[in-house]
C-alpha cells in the first residue's frame, strides 16, 4: 500500500465487491454452523456448544464494542481532527465493518476511507500517506505487546514455554520495529524511476517512496503526543484479546492472558490469506497457534469461532448504520460543490480530510496543510 499512489489507493474500494464478498462470508459462517450441527461424530462439540456461558459471551461482545471504540478513539486525531466525535464514529465504524468483510488486516477499512474522503475532495496524498501511517501505528501496539510479553513469559511470568515461543517471537518484533522506526527512515525515499523503467522497478521505487513518507507521517503523528491515539492502538488491541479470553471462559477454559495475548499475533498471520473475512485464514491460524501455545485444539477451534462469529457481526450491523449515516453527509457535500460549480464558482483545490469531511470549521490549530 505505497502512499505515492495516491489515486489508486483511493480508487480501491469497489461496492460491488464488498457485496459478493459480504454473501460468502454469511455463507461460509452458515456452512461452519451446519457442519457443527449436523455431521456425526461431532456431539462432544455440540454439547460444548449448547452449554455456552450466556454472561461470557455478553461480555465478549461488549469488549468488542470496545475494540471499536478504541479505533475511533485513534482514528479521530489522524483524520478528523477538530471534528465532532459522531462524525468519527461515523468513519469508524464504517471502516470496522469493511474489515469484517473483506480480508487484509484492516487495509480495506483504510480504502473504504479513502474512497469516502476522495468522494468529498480531500486530498489524495494526505489520505494515502496518513492511511499508511495509521495503518503503521495500530500494527505497532502488536508488535510492542508481542516484545514486552514475550520477554516477560521468557523470565518466569506466565506458564513456563519454549525460548522459541516467547523469547524468539521478542526478538523478531524488537528487530521489526527497528527496521521500520531506524533503517526506513535512514535510506530516504529514494529517486523517482524514470519513465523509461520498467513495471517492476516503478512500483518498487514508488513503495519505497510511500513507505518512507508514511513512516515519517507516523513519527509526526506520534510526536504531537495526542493520548487519544496512544489509547486508541493499546485499546484496539488489547479489547479484541480479551474477546478471546472471554469467549475462552464461555466454554469453560482459563488461559493464561500471556498465552492468549502470545498466540494472538502469530494466529493473526493467518489473516494474510486471501479468504472473505479471514474466514479459515485467521481461524486456522488462531486455532493453530493456541494448541502450539498447549491449549486443546477442541477448545480453541470452539472459542475462535465464537470470536469470528462477534467480529464479524458486531461491526457489520454497526457499521452498517453508521455507513448510511455518512453516505447522507456526503451527499450533502457534493449537493452544494454540484450546485457552486452550477453557479460558476471554481473548484476549490485538493482539501485537509477534516475539512473535507468533517462537520466543523477546521481551525488553523486542528487542521494541517494538505500538500
Amino acid at each position: 500500500m505505497a502512499a505515492s499512489d495516491d489515486s489508486q489507493f483511493a480508487g480501491d474500494f469497489d461496492p460491488a465487491a464488498v457485496r459478493r464478498s459480504a454473501v460468502r462470508v454469511t455463507g461460509l459462517l452458515l456452512a461452519i454452523l451446519l457442519i457443527g450441527l449436523l455431521t456425526p461424530g461431532l456431539g462432544t462439540l455440540r454439547n460444548r456448544i449448547g452449554e455456552a456461558d450466556v454472561g461470557w459471551l455478553v461480555v465478549a461482545i461488549v469488549l468488542e464494542a470496545l475494540s471499536g471504540f478504541s479505533y475511533v478513539l485513534m482514528l479521530k486525531p489522524v483524520f478528523l481532527r477538530g471534528q465532532s466525535w459522531w462524525m468519527a464514529q461515523r468513519l469508524g465504524w464504517s471502516e470496522l465493518a469493511m474489515g469484517s468483510i473483506v480480508p487484509s488486516s484492516g487495509v480495506a477499512g483504510l480504502a473504504l476511507g479513502a474512497w469516502l474522503f476522495n468522494r468529498v475532495g480531500a486530498n489524495p496524498k494526505v489520505i494515502a500517506r496518513r492511511s499508511v501511517a495509521f495503518y503503521l501505528i495500530k500494527g505497532a501496539a502488536n508488535f510492542v505487546a508481542v516484545a514486552v510479553v514475550g520477554l516477560l513469559m521468557f523470565v518466569g511470568v506466565g506458564p513456563h514455554l519454549s525460548p522459541w515461543l516467547t523469547l524468539f517471537p521478542a526478538l523478531i518484533s524488537i528487530t521489526l520495529m527497528g527496521v521500520v522506526a531506524f533503517y526506513l527512515p535512514r535510506i530516504g525515499p529514494g529517486t523517482p524511476a524514470g519513465e523509461d523503467a520498467g513495471r517492476f522497478r516503478k512500483i518498487v521505487a514508488s513503495s519505497r517512496s510511500g513507505l518512507v513518507q508514511a513512516v515519517a507521517e507516523a513519527g509526526e503523528i506520534l510526536r504531537r503526543r495526542e493520548f487519544a491515539v496512544y489509547f486508541g492502538a493499546l485499546g484496539y488491541w488489547f479489547f479484541d484479546n480479551a474477546v478471546l479470553f472471554a469467549t475462552f471462559h464461555a466454554f469453560g477454559e482459563d488461559p493464561a492472558f500471556t498465552v492468549i495475548l502470545m498466540a494472538y499475533l502469530i494466529g493473526q498471520l493467518g489473516g494474510l490469506i486471501p479468504l472473505p473475512g479471514g474466514i479459515g485464514g485467521v481461524d486456522g491460524g488462531l486455532v493453530g497457534a493456541f494448541v502450539v501455545y498447549g491449549l486443546g485444539a477442541e477448545a480453541a477451534f470452539i472459542a475462535v469461532l465464537a470470536y469470528r462469529v462477534i467480529l464479524f457481526w458486531l461491526p457489520l450491523l454497526i457499521g452498517a448504520v453508521a455507513f448510511f449515516s455518512i453516505q447522507k453527509r456526503i451527499r450533502v457535500i457534493e449537493e452544494r460543490r454540484d450546485a457552486a460549480e452550477a453557479d460558476g464558482e471554481k473548484p476549490a483545490g485538493p482539501a485537509d480530510p477534516a475539512e473535507a469531511l468533517g462537520d466543523r470549521p477546521v481551525t488553523p490549530e486542528a487542521g494541517e496543510a494538505a500538500d
